[in-house]
């Protein structure tokens, strides 16, 4: 099973330490293979002073250091076109963020790299309309056929978070997990389907609480993977706190979770 995990951005070198090192079980586990994920830059911050963190050179530097210390892989967002080749001297795994999920010239810079490429699902977007993004990249690195095979031979996975529903709120359709593993692996990102984003307040909010929920039904559907913003104290953290799990909820979670994978029959 594919496991993203780590906090949404760095805060600090310390408090990304912390936390990786709370994560060293899953490196460990041959059952997982395990990415570990920070923002160096949250360039889609709801309020102008909201923290977004300490920037592509310093970002990649620490991030650089937990691969030292750790030994992990690493994946991060990238914005821009010009931050994907600076990004992949560093990282594994190359998000690209759902609201630019479209962005041919960023699909195209990935795909121009040796990384895998994760691309979110935009909360605009249907699970059938991913294939063209998808193809993006397949087509940059010399394929033509947007087949699940096709996509696990040539590194390209694809990410649900949830699609906008009403105001202030986003909803998981289970049937895109099905639609989109025709076009590549799908990861389900739990963390992110709970966001709340049209607080009027300048920031997202959210509820965790439905993070197991969600995971679990995911699992039972059949996905290749999870991903998971983790903090120590989600309460404090800087950005995507109401939506994040507690260190210590995601290894039961984790358990769970390949429990139902091995039963499903998918």
């Amino acid at each position: 099973m594919i496991l993203l995990a780590g906090p949404c951005v760095i805060e600090s070198e310390e408090s990304i330490f912390k936390i990786a090192k709370s994560l060293e079980r899953y490196h460990n586990d041959d059952r997982f293979d395990f990415y570990f994920k920070s923002s160096f830059d949250k360039a889609n911050r709801t309020s102008l002073e909201s923290y977004r963190g300490p920037g592509l050179e310093e970002g990649l530097r620490i991030l650089q250091k937990v691969k030292d210390d750790f030994g992990y892989k690493i994946v991060t967002d990238v914005h821009e076109s010009y931050q994907v080749p600076i990004a992949a001297e560093v990282v594994d795994m190359i998000q690209i963020p759902a609201f630019l999920c479209r962005q041919t010239d960023l699909l195209v810079a990935a795909g121009k790299t040796d990384k895998i490429v994760n691309i979110k699902k935009g909360q605009f977007m249907t699970p059938g309309d991913m294939q063209f993004s998808v193809k993006k990249v397949l087509k940059t690195r010399g394929c033509d056929e947007v087949s699940y095979e096709a996509s696990q031979r040539h590194g390209v996975l694809l990410c649900e978070r949830g699609s906008s529903f009403g105001y202030g709120n986003l909803v998981v359709d289970m049937r895109s997990l099905v639609i989109m593993r025709e076009f590549a692996p799908v990861i389900f990102d739990a963390t992110h389907s709970v966001q709340m984003p049209g607080t009027g307040t300048g920031k997202t909010g959210g509820d965790s609480s439905m993070v197991p929920h969600l995971a679990r039904a995911a699992a039972a559907v059949g996905v290749d993977g999870f991903f998971f913003e983790t903090h120590f104290d989600p309460v404090c953290a800087l950005s995507d706190g109401p939506n994040m799990l507690k260190l210590e909820q995601l290894e039961a979670l984790s358990e769970t979770l390949l429990k139902i994978d091995s039963v499903k029959g998918n």
